[in-house]
């Protein structure tokens, strides 16, 4: 079955507007959701990150009151260690997207560090918004679309239908006052169309070949979405 590449952020921290280094990574479920998705419809899944780091997954991300209870956060931490990928990831500078069907960026603070600046990424996702390939980015991953520019300096993605975690659910979060920059913010202001949906509740956005989740409770739709592109 085709592959399917996982972009993952390699950091373990979000430098705040103060200077202070907030812990975090990759959130659990935007990577396991889409993951069994992916792998019950018989793809391969590989991982690339900057430098082909081992990624960090945000512990917040395992806790009970992000999981629906104990039962979800242990049967998460369970899945999440049984993704060997994880463990054995690529240079994402080394990635040829001629090898891969599609792309998928799961989210967590992470990618607002390092993708939101990483030109290897946003050559990539430049090329896959042209391949017509499906492209998958949840939650605070779409930051890596800031990179995404072309050779006459506008954004790839200006003009598309998209979504990302809001300014309300940052604001809930209690992160909006701490940070250097908002996320939907950021990509209003690339010329995006950005489309905002209710607090925490799944909203999928597709346009083209591009298919955005607002957050968290966005991923496992979101991989329905993308494999209904594959089939």
């Amino acid at each position: 079955m085709p592959k399917i590449l996982f972009v993952v952020t390699g950091v373990d921290h979000w430098t705040l507007a103060d200077g202070t280094q907030h812990p975090t990574g990759f959130w659990a479920e935007e990577a396991v959701a889409p993951y069994e998705a992916f792998k019950a419809a018989g793809h391969e899944i590989v991982v690339a990150t900057p430098g082909g780091v081992v990624p960090t997954v945000d512990k917040g991300s395992l806790a009970p009151e992000v999981n629906g209870g104990q039962e979800g956060a242990d049967k998460i931490a369970s899945t999440l260690a049984s993704i060997t990928e994880l463990q054995h990831p690529v240079d994402l500078a080394d990635i040829d997207l001629a090898d891969y069907a599609a792309v998928f960026y799961p989210g967590g603070h992470g990618p607002m560090e390092d993708l939101a600046v990483n030109t290897d990424s946003g050559k990539l996702l430049t090329l896959a918004l042209e391949s017509g390939k499906p492209l998958g980015v949840v939650c605070h991953a779409p930051a890596a679309l800031l990179a995404a520019t072309k050779e006459d300096g506008t954004n790839a993605f200006a003009g598309y239908r998209l979504t990302g975690f809001t300014n309300a659910e940052e604001t809930q979060a209690g992160f909006a006052d701490q940070a250097k920059w908002l996320l939907q913010d950021r990509l209003v202001e690339l010329g995006a169309d950005f489309k905002e949906g209710e607090p925490w509740a799944p909203n999928v956005v597709v346009d083209r070949n591009l298919i955005t989740g607002q957050n968290p409770s966005s991923s496992a739709p979101l991989a329905a979405e993308l494999l209904k592109k594959l089939a």
